[in-house]
């Protein structure tokens, strides 16, 4: 018997419903996916794998290129892309600036891939050759750290050098022309140098310090949708595993998709690693001496922690 009660019971119920506004769908229309110029991705993005990943949940995917790591995190932060790949220097620059950042996941990295270089016939030969030269680098990239982990490892202070903060092209074309003494820069234009311009490696990232490279996600991005960070980063890392055993087809994929020279991005992709891990004690701390060298420096306006903004990721859970 429906009872007056019952009917004052349903309508309040229904004002909560029509009160409440509806929630909105937990998934996006897209995830944008910001990527550097090398690595496995134009390899991942010709075998559709992350596409196919998330096509079952309705979910495009959308890849937005940059010339190197700052500009991506800064999109990353103002959340016109979700999800980066970068090295170890950004993350630190944006933390320390504010930026809406997470660390999802590592690549460690066996120091090849990024170098300081000098023209051949050069007559600098160590890191303590540096002092009084001019030498060029990325701003907030992971080059900047090798630099200054380099001058540190020789004994030299930031201000023995003339630094030439340059975007890679702009790097290119001085580094050619001879307006800079040395180059800090990583693969793809390091393997470029050494096989157009003759470049000499002065030191490699292995000589210096131990690098590491990173996802990082929209700190939004991870606290409303962690499942879709933890599918993209299962995917990458069983992309990085096939990697690991096709590096023709990984070279063959990024030539055809930047116009560098195959044999360039050959000597590259022998080169990298690609296996993708969780950040571990060991990355973390690692990262931190990152930090606290530009802190140290005064290159950064504050220290930080970088532990504050990690994100722990459990693969298979």
């Amino acid at each position: 018997m429906i009872t007056r009660r019952h009917i004052l019971a349903t309508t309040l119920l229904l004002a909560t419903a029509l009160a409440t506004p509806a929630r909105a769908e937990d998934k996006p229309a897209e995830i944008r996916i910001g990527t550097q110029k090398g690595g496995f991705f134009p390899a991942v993005r010709q075998r559709q794998t992350l596409e196919n990943a998330f096509k079952p949940l309705g979910i495009e995917i959308k890849w937005v290129d940059f010339q190197f790591g700052p500009p991506l995190l800064e999109a990353i932060n103002v959340g016109s892309v979700d999800f980066g790949y970068v090295g170890d220097s950004p993350p630190i620059f944006a933390q320390a600036g504010g930026a809406k950042i997470r660390y999802v996941a590592a690549v460690k990295s066996d120091g090849n891939t990024q170098a300081i270089i000098v023209p051949k016939d050069s007559s600098i030969k160590t890191l303590a050759d540096l002092k009084g030269k001019r030498v060029a680098f990325g701003k907030g990239s992971s080059a900047h750290n090798l630099l200054v982990a380099a001058l540190e490892k020789a004994g030299l202070s930031w201000s023995d050098i003339t630094p030439a903060p340059l975007a890679p092209a702009d790097a290119t074309a001085a580094f050619v022309k001879g307006s800079v003494d040395a180059w800090s820069i990583w693969d793809p234009y390091l393997a470029l140098a050494e096989l157009k311009e003759n470049a000499r490696v002065l030191v490699f990232d292995k000589d210096v310090h131990k690098p590491n490279a990173f996802y990082i996600a929209n700190s939004d991005f991870v606290e409303k949708y962690p499942a879709l960070v933890a599918r993209l980063n299962t995917t990458f890392a069983s992309e990085g595993k096939w990697a690991e055993a096709h590096h023709e087809e990984v070279a063959k994929a990024q030539s055809e998709a930047t116009g560098v020279d195959i044999e360039a991005v050959r000597r590259f992709v022998n080169r990298s690693s690609y296996s993708v891990v969780p950040l571990d004690a060991e990355v973390i701390k690692t990262q931190q001496a990152v930090a606290d060298r530009f802190a140290k420096l005064g290159l950064i306006p504050k220290p930080v922690n970088v532990s504050d903004i990690v994100w722990k990721w459990t693969p298979g859970s």
